[in-house]
């Protein structure tokens, strides 16, 4: 089974970012847990990191000629972006949104996500543990038995 995970703007400054909202955890600690626990389930894992919306394109369509299921945390896009929306739904790939912070629990133009119905769902507000979580569920929906 292969999982791609896509991380959106500002994350590659974990770890500095406004760790009283973001944890202390960096990116790379992000992908080592994600690596570690892929390994364990059986999953071949492809992450990627970009500042840039049309990348994030990009990489949802890469994507689908690759994985079963994509995992993303759009980061602000979340919010603002039409074309990350349009592209996941384009590809017929299950897409799990993951966000480290409980957005429904902070301001109010977090509350808001085009990418949420086009995904299969969204896991959020469990930091480091949103990521992890988003992977057993990838599992299950490639395996669902």
């Amino acid at each position: 089974m292969n999982v791609m995970v896509i991380h959106g703007p500002n994350l590659n400054l974990l770890g500095t970012r406004e760790p009283e909202v973001y944890g202390s955890q960096t990116l790379a600690d992000i992908n080592k847990m994600l690596e570690d626990e892929a390994k364990g389930l059986g999953i071949t894992l492809k992450t990627t990191q970009s500042n840039s919306e049309g990348a994030l394109v990009d990489a949802v369509q890469a994507a689908a000629k690759w994985a079963q299921v994509i995992l993303i945390n759009p980061g602000a896009y979340t919010h603002t972006s039409i074309a990350l929306r349009d592209a996941i739904a384009g590809v017929s790939v299950p897409t799990i949104e993951v966000h480290l912070s409980n957005v429904h629990a902070r301001e109010e133009f977090r509350r808001h996500s085009f990418i949420s119905p086009v995904a299969v769902g969204q896991i959020c507000g469990f930091g480091i543990e949103s990521y992890r979580l988003a992977l057993h569920a990838a599992r299950k929906l490639a395996s669902p038995k």
